[in-house]
């Protein structure tokens, strides 16, 4: 379920500027690499920074594509062998828990990728001598958007109950 919608204005412009985020950086990726295979391949040399930029650009797009997926509820999820064994009740309870371990493991995921940020701020890169704690900066970044998202989700998730998947074939609808 895209939860988008429901979100209040401040975090829908959050959801859409981790989108434009995306989009740029799909599309600066994208160019670099096609600019780079470009050049070696008709003018014999390439652009060394290039590498460094792309790897930087891989990363921060890929934690920060985390926080769109959660945003628009797309994380995968099997849910007919719970909705076959369990009554629904035992099925909003085991979405609760699962709920609040994602939560668990989000903010341990903020920490040490925080730790190892900090940890490498000072080592700077072969080509351009940016800090690699800046690469590794990503991780935190991308897990508190993807936290304040879960959060909201889940929340909204409690307040309103879904209708199992095998009474809906688009995926489940909320009950309102």
């Amino acid at each position: 379920m895209d939860y988008r919608d429901h979100y209040p204005a401040a975090l829908r412009w959050l959801s859409h500027l981790v989108d434009t985020c995306l989009v740029l950086g799909g599309f600066s990726i994208v160019a670099l690499v096609f600019c780079n295979a470009s050049l070696r391949g008709f003018a014999g040399f390439d652009l060394a920074w290039s590498l460094e930029v792309t790897s930087f650009l891989l990363l921060w797009s890929t934690f920060i594509g985390c926080a769109g997926a959660v945003a628009r509820g797309a994380h995968m999820r099997v849910t007919e062998i719970v909705e076959k064994l369990f009554p629904r009740t035992a099925q909003r309870l085991l979405s609760i828990a699962i709920d609040l371990i994602i939560v668990v493991l989000l903010i341990s995921l903020i920490f040490t990728g925080y730790n190892i940020s900090a940890h490498t701020w000072a080592q700077k890169t072969t080509v351009l001598y940016w800090p690699v704690g800046l690469l590794y900066a990503s991780m935190p970044v991308g897990m508190g958007l993807s936290l304040i998202f879960h959060l909201f989700n889940m929340v909204f998730d409690m307040r309103n109950p879904v209708v199992p998947h095998a009474i809906h074939t688009d995926g489940g609808e909320t009950l309102t």
